[in-house]
């Protein structure tokens, strides 16, 4: 497999690149995606029993404890070959920038040595007070990853006492205004969009492609299939990001 030769004129003439990464990203380091058709979370798990401040309200105990093993599960995954590519593609000579935009709450992207990427959605290892918003630093749980524990009781914030919360955007919740501000900086400063395992679903994430093309900047889609939202002009390649990112870098 190569890189289609419109992909690869676009990365050669790029100086500044904007990469925009979703679920699909970390899917081959075993971190399973939201709506795959087999394995996604959704099919799974509801996600109004598990992903909104209604349901943390309700039952704190519950809630914490599926993402407890979600943040046992990411830490015992080990970044991809399309993670490292990145991250060596940042260093290519003549490069003055690479930013990596990204709607997973894993910490892959810099476990691999990337630096600095944006978190629209928060991480699942910046767990903060729902009370009073303080960050609050707590280790792994312990718990079989085999399946989530039904429940577990949340710490407390020795701030106000209040229970902390996972460090993620939930639905119904408007992203952080600091990340999504310089989200749309970069992708409005690059001369390349690369948009890598993202089903182009979710917004308003799935709006940054059309900040690039309005300015007339190249959108280079990877993905095994095409990302919703896909236009006639983009240069889409059917791959995935393990794969095609190291031959991008080579």
């Amino acid at each position: 497999m190569t890189p289609p030769p419109a992909v690869r004129e676009a990365l050669a003439a790029a100086r500044r690149i904007a990469v925009l990464t979703g679920a699909g990203m970390s899917a081959e380091s075993g971190i399973p995606t939201f709506r795959g058709a087999q394995n996604g979370l959704w099919v799974r798990f509801d996600p109004q029993q598990l992903a909104t401040p209604e349901a943390f309200a309700d039952d704190a105990e519950r809630v914490w404890a599926w993402y407890e093993w979600r943040r046992l599960l990411v830490a015992q995954a080990q970044p991809n070959a399309g993670h490292r590519a990145l991250a060596g593609l940042a260093t290519r000579p003549g490069l003055e920038a690479l930013d990596i935009v990204t709607q997973n709450v894993d910490d892959l992207h810099e476990r691999a040595g990337s630096r600095d990427a944006i978190h629209l959605h928060g991480s699942l290892f910046a767990p903060r007070c729902a009370g009073c918003g303080r960050p609050f630093d707590t280790p792994l749980s312990g718990q079989n990853t085999a399946a989530p524990l039904e429940r577990l009781a949340p710490p407390r914030c020795p701030a106000c006492g209040g229970a902390v919360r996972p460090g993620v955007v939930w639905f119904g919740e408007a992203l952080p205004e600091g990340p999504w501000q310089q989200a749309m900086e970069v992708v409005a400063q690059a001369d390349l969009l690369l948009v890598v395992g993202t089903s182009g679903l979710v917004q308003p994430a799935a709006s940054l492609p059309a900040v690039a093309r309005r300015q007339g900047t190249p959108v280079v889609v990877i993905n095994p299939e095409p990302m919703a939202g896909t236009e006639p002009g983009d240069l889409y390649w059917a791959a995935t990001a393990a794969r095609a990112l190291p031959l991008l870098l080579a």
